[in-house]
Parts: C-alpha cells; structure tokens; sequence
C-alpha cells in the first residue's frame, strides 16, 4: 500500500509524515500568500527524510479570501484565514496526483482545533474518504491525528527537532509575520513543547 501525503509545511502535516513516513508528499500552491514557504519547508522536510515530493501549481488566488489571499474574508468566514471548500481541493487536487503516482491511500494532517472549520470536521473526513475512495484509483483519506492537538501529534510523531524546525505556519507571507492566526498557533503549540522538556 503506497501511502502519500498533503505536507503543507506546517508542524501538524510535518509532524505527521514523521510518524507515518509516507513514500511521496504533495505540497500544493494554489495561490496562497504563503506558498514559496510552505514548498520551502515542505521541500527540506522531504529531504531530509528522503520522501518524494511534488508540488502542485495552480494559481486559484482569484477565488480566495482572507489573510491566505491577502483579501478581506468572505462574509462567511469563521476565520480570518478561511479559503472557501480549501481542504476539499487540496484533496481533489492532491488525489488526481497520486492516481497517477500509484498511491492508494492519502493523509492529511488535521488535528482537533481543525474542527472549528467544517472541512477540519471528522464527518468532513468521513464524507471526503467515501467520495474519493469510489472513484477509479479507490484512494482512501485518512486523517490520523484528528483526536489529538498539535502538541500531542507531536509527542507521538517522536519527531527530531531539527526536523521540525523547518516548519512554516504563516498564513500571509514566505516568512513569519508574527501576526496572524497560523503564527499565533505556532508560537503556543512550540511553547508548550518547551514547558514540558523542563
């Protein structure tokens, strides 16, 4: 079973592909502000562990919004870094890749703060895996971490890290603006880390 990944850059997706060491890893830009760093990040980790990695590039900046577009959120943002239907394609796109690539199940690195966005909800999970998994390929999605928070991903990845050091979190820039809800995220989840090693 050929497992493949959506390895955003940042500490879950990064946490979890130490844990689950899949053969290849996608890193789609779609436009997003923070791109070049996530395919950086993503792109060291993959060496690093010697994964495959391909990058996905198609320009969807037109459909988004929010801190991720460097736009004002969509009326039905919950979050300033809301892209509408985003964990929906990342996965189609992501699927249609590894289709091709021999994979036959693909992770994804939500964890369970992810679910205050319904497309980081576990029945999303659910509905994702069924839709992808009756088409031709019958590739399942899995997102393994979806019970536990970042932190505790972490723990249990048993991650080096050097290895996590690459992480990119920014929701608006190639580098940490320090502002935004990603960075923010970053900066406690990396805190709690350090409290519990003393």
């Amino acid at each position: 079973m050929k497992t493949g990944i959506l390895l955003s850059g940042g500490i879950d997706s990064i946490a979890l592909a130490w844990w689950k060491s899949p053969e290849i890893a996608y890193t789609v830009d779609y436009g997003q502000r923070s791109a070049n760093g996530e395919v950086r990040a993503a792109g060291a980790v993959c060496s690093t562990m010697n994964i495959a990695h391909r990058v996905l590039q198609l320009d969807c900046s037109s459909l988004g919004s929010g801190d991720l577009a460097g736009s004002e959120p969509n009326l039905l943002a919950p979050a300033p870094e809301w892209w509408p239907f985003r964990n929906q394609f990342l996965l189609t796109v992501a699927a249609m890749a590894a289709v091709g690539d021999g994979v036959s199940r693909l992770l994804f690195g939500a964890v369970k703060t992810d679910s205050f966005h319904k497309d980081g909800s576990a029945d999303f999970f659910r509905q994702i895996d069924g839709l992808v998994s009756l088409q031709e390929g019958g590739i399942t999605i899995e997102a393994p971490a979806l019970a536990m928070n970042s932190a505790e991903l972490v723990r249990a990845s048993g991650i080096e890290t050097s290895v996590l050091s690459w992480a990119h979190s920014c929701h608006k820039s190639d580098f940490a603006c320090g502002n935004c809800r990603g960075c923010e995220k970053h900066r406690l989840v990396m805190m709690e880390l350090r409290h519990e090693a003393y």
